[in-house]
């Protein structure tokens, strides 16, 4: 008999689909979930992700940063000319000067900050109070000014102030900037000018002790174009620190970074749970056909006939599925900024892109074929009388000696399994832009699902044999329910895999946003220093905290942190004037500041050896990992330092600890930490950090000025305050979209589940012929069900656990298990299993005996 043609083979495929539309109902919404949880988490995250980077930029007021503690000369210019050819750029000029008024004998120590208010800033805002367009305030004879100014020179704005050559009107006060993080913690309250007017004081000359910042404005920035401009200007300004968008502050970098890799992995549980739904519902509707497909082959049609029927059935299941997904997420991605928008504080722009709807429908296409190959190049070697009798077989061997016997019996199937990882390694490295990440992903899956496999045949084994020993001592319908799990022709261990890996994949999501989350409401509590206080006395600490206790609006409890001046004198037995940095001037290495701690510092984390224990007397070091990169040292490296003024005693310092700090806290700035001991003996200053209120800080400045004049107050509550939102942001983006790629696993697990009514009508018939009534019935069932969901997901929460332990290391992350979460999981998987198998079921147990033998 000829091969079936593609158009008959089209015609009998739509034939069938149209006729068993409830069937293919399971298939089609394993699809879809899976595509529209894809597509519209993927689309959804992506626009979120660009939008908070786009505020995390307006804390560095432009996509890339440059500073250079000196004058560039002339052709670093003209490397830097060559370097950001064809883009914006603008030079932000800070340094200390002394300002004088009319009212005041005594000049004042200001942080004076040179702009160009037609280009700055790039991204955010300068606030101002009144409110008037920057050119407005800076420019010509006018100038902004910190309110702390005004409040040591006793100044209103409308009054002057003379800088250098120059006498300048204050038209208004700064309330925050965009870059207060990013740029100089100088010393004094701030001036904010233009950099003609700079021009015109004369303050700057050669050898000026001020820092040259340029800031960078690309017409469309992504990383890759971020990290080539970078390269650049590393090249063109050796000795410039430069850093781009994501590492203006520690705790948006570490907050971008992980919920990058969450909601890649969100993307990633949408697929394997999508392809999970379509094996499950496929596997069952090919089983169901076996009867018409033995038939078939009787009536003399070709093998390769029949699998070009049920190929292209599956092709048009894949597509619908992949169009009626790509539909909801789009949906998703309309309806969620809606919801969340006034919540969030921001609106995400929509973009839904042609590629984007393409790869989601050709996802859905590609993992419904794939997965359904197996089932169709089983019915390849398999006789019509043998499919015929199967219900009659014997009883099946344990599910790791069928797989060595389809192995052995079948290299087709090998090969099916093969092209199935290749196309979820593919998928996997498209979806995270990562070939490595789709191989260590596909390879991580494999062997997650061989031990779900292995340990549900266990637990099956486990309970036949139990039920062998004590089958006579339970009630009828327990002993069946139990039995059920392991009768012929059902799939009890590969549906337990498939549920133990469903469950698997839902719980690591939810445990990575558990502990994301906790992570970040510790970066984003009210309470997180704000207010910053610089060269307080040895004599001055005990009143200044004193009085700090006593204003209103300081929260929570002030910090302080010693520190200590002091040089470099030589890195692993290099002299200080030898040494290759990079991207660290050498002149730096002589203005190092000290700090000592006895326990590890609030807001500090250890990622590389161990920090000391209190009373620690050697000269032990802990540095910051920027610092480490830039100086070239490790763990167990030498720095030897001079301290003080106390030159004749140097420090030799081994590194113990390389460690990363969150920004929040007084010794963020701290990037060189000792023990006590070492120091013990050298004069030291102090730096404190307080929160305030940001709108009483001024209250703040005007108590701490009346009785300590010489401490310096940097106010950068605004800019924290703007940083706190964008985490806060970040938070809620990730627990929303963990929710719904949760949601949506929920809905295929229970869509798997559902996909085994039918295989239960013959099952019903035979039972009401023996007179078991419907309760009877369903109570087998019930039990069935139960032990499916309980045994499915004990496995699934056991290897979730190990697994997000190991994610959790990778991401720097603190794993803790939480007894209560993991048995709430575990028995509302159990009623999820239950509530979804009665639901697909109890239609059946009204099917009457006779419609069903009639059909024999």
């Amino acid at each position: 008999m000829a091969a079936l043609p593609w158009s008959t083979a089209a015609r009998v495929a739509w034939r069938e689909l149209r006729a068993s539309r409830t069937k293919f109902l399971f298939v089609v919404l394993s699809v879809a979930v899976g595509v529209a949880a894809l597509t519209g988490v993927r689309g959804f995250s992506a626009s979120f992700r660009h939008t908070l980077l786009i505020r995390a930029r307006s804390i560095l007021a432009g996509d890339l940063g440059a500073r250079m503690f000196q004058q560039p000369t002339p052709k670093q210019l003209a490397l830097l000319d060559h370097a950001a050819a064809g883009l914006r750029r603008t030079t932000v000029t800070e340094m200390a000067s002394m300002a004088t008024a009319a009212n005041s004998m005594d000049p004042l120590l200001v942080a004076l900050k040179a702009i160009d208010p037609r280009e700055y800033p790039y991204y955010g805002r300068v606030d101002l109070q009144p409110s008037m367009p920057l050119e407005q305030a800076v420019g010509n004879d006018s100038v902004a000014v910190g309110e702390d100014l005004l409040i040591r020179l006793r100044l209103h704005v409308g009054d002057s102030i003379t800088l250098g050559d120059r006498t300048f009107r204050i038209a208004a006060v700064v309330e925050s900037e965009p870059d207060r993080l990013s740029g100089a913690f100088a010393a004094g309250p701030r001036v904010l000018s233009s950099q003609q007017q700079l021009a015109e004081t004369h303050l700057l000359a050669t050898g000026s002790r001020a820092s040259e910042r340029f800031l960078f404005k690309l017409p469309s920035p992504d990383d890759r174009v971020v990290a080539k401009l970078k390269a650049a200007v590393e090249e063109a300004l050796p000795e410039a620190n430069v850093s781009d968008y994501r590492e203006t502050n520690p705790a948006i970098t570490v907050a971008l970074d992980r919920a990058t890799d969450i909601l890649s992995l969100v993307s990633l549980v949408a697929l394997v749970l999508g392809a999970l739904g379509v094996a499950m519902a496929m596997r069952t509707h090919l089983l169901e056909r076996l009867d018409s497909i033995a038939i078939m082959k009787s009536l003399g049609a070709q093998s390769s006939s029949v699998v070009r029927i049920y190929l292209l059935q599956t092709i048009f299941l894949g597509l619908l599925g992949g169009v009626v997904g790509v539909l909801l997420g789009v949906a998703v991605q309309v309806a969620l900024p809606l919801l969340l928008g006034r919540m969030l504080g921001l609106s995400p722009e929509l973009h839904i892109a042609g590629s984007a709807v393409l790869t989601g429908i050709l996802t859905g296409l590609i993992i419904t074929v794939l997965f359904t190959l197996p089932p169709l190049l089983d019915i390849r070697n398999v006789r019509p009388i043998s499919i015929l009798r199967r219900a009659v077989d014997a009883e099946p061997a344990p599910a790791l000696q069928q797989l060595r016997q389809r192995l052995r019996a079948n290299l087709v199937q090998v090969g099916a399994m093969v092209l199935i990882l290749a196309g979820l390694a593919t998928i996997a490295g498209v979806l995270s832009e990562s070939r490595k990440a789709g191989l260590i992903f596909v390879v991580a899956l494999v062997a997650v699902l061989l031990a779900l496999i292995a340990a549900a045949a266990l637990l099956l084994w486990i309970l036949r044999r139990t039920l062998q020993r004590t089958r006579f001592s339970l009630p009828p319908a327990v002993r069946h329910g139990l039995a059920n799990l392991y009768r012929p022709g059902n799939p009890s261990a590969a549906l337990l895999a498939a549920l133990g890996l469903g469950v698997m994949q839902v719980a690591i999501v939810f445990f990575l946003g558990q502990a994301f989350t906790h992570e970040l409401k510790l970066s984003t509590r009210t309470d997180l220093p704000n207010v910053f206080l610089v060269d307080i006395a040895d004599n001055e600490l005990l009143g200044l905290q004193s009085l700090l206790k006593q204003q209103p609006e300081v929260r929570g409890t002030p910090e302080f942190v010693p520190v200590l001046s002091s040089r470099i004198l030589s890195v692993d037995g290099v002299p200080a004037a030898q040494l290759k940095l990079k991207n660290f001037p050498q002149r730096m290495l002589q203005s190092i500041t000290l700090t000592w701690s006895e326990t590890l510092p609030e807001g500090t984390t250890v990622l590389q050896g161990k920090f000391w224990q209190p009373g620690e007397t050697r000269a032990q070091l802990a540095i910051g990992e920027r610092h480490a990169e830039r100086l070239g040292v490790k763990l167990h490296s030498h720095i030897v330092f001079a301290a003080g003024s106390d030159a004749d005693r140097p420090i030799d310092a081994e590194v113990s600890a390389i460690v990363r700090s969150d920004g929040q806290h007084a010794y963020s700035r701290a990037e060189f930490i000792l023990p006590r001991a070492p120091l013990d003996g050298i004069s030291e200053v102090w730096y404190g950090a307080v929160h305030s209120d940001p709108n009483q800080v001024g209250e703040l400045q005007r108590a701490l000025y009346a009785k300590y004049p010489t401490v310096t107050v940097i106010n950068v509550a605004q800019a924290f305050e703007q940083l706190r939102k964008i985490l806060v942001q970040v938070q809620l983006v990730v627990q929303f979209l963990a929710g719904f790629s949760i949601f949506a696993g929920l809905v295929i697990l229970a869509s798997a589940v559902a996909g085994t009514r039918y295989r239960r009508v013959r099952e019903v018939v035979v039972l009401k012929t023996l007179g078991a009534t419907r309760l009877r019935i369903g109570s087998i069932f019930t039990i069935e069900f139960a032990v499916l969901g309980l045994v499915a997901g004990l496995v699934g929460l056991l290897f979730a656990n190990l697994s997000t332990r190991a994610l959790l290391r990778q991401m720097d992350l603190g794993y803790h298990l939480n007894a209560a979460e993991n048995l709430g999981m575990w028995i509302l998987v159990a009623l999820l299993t239950v509530a979804t198998g009665w639901l697909a079921s109890y239609r059946i147990l009204g099917q009457k005996p006779l419609e069903v033998l009639r059909e024999e």
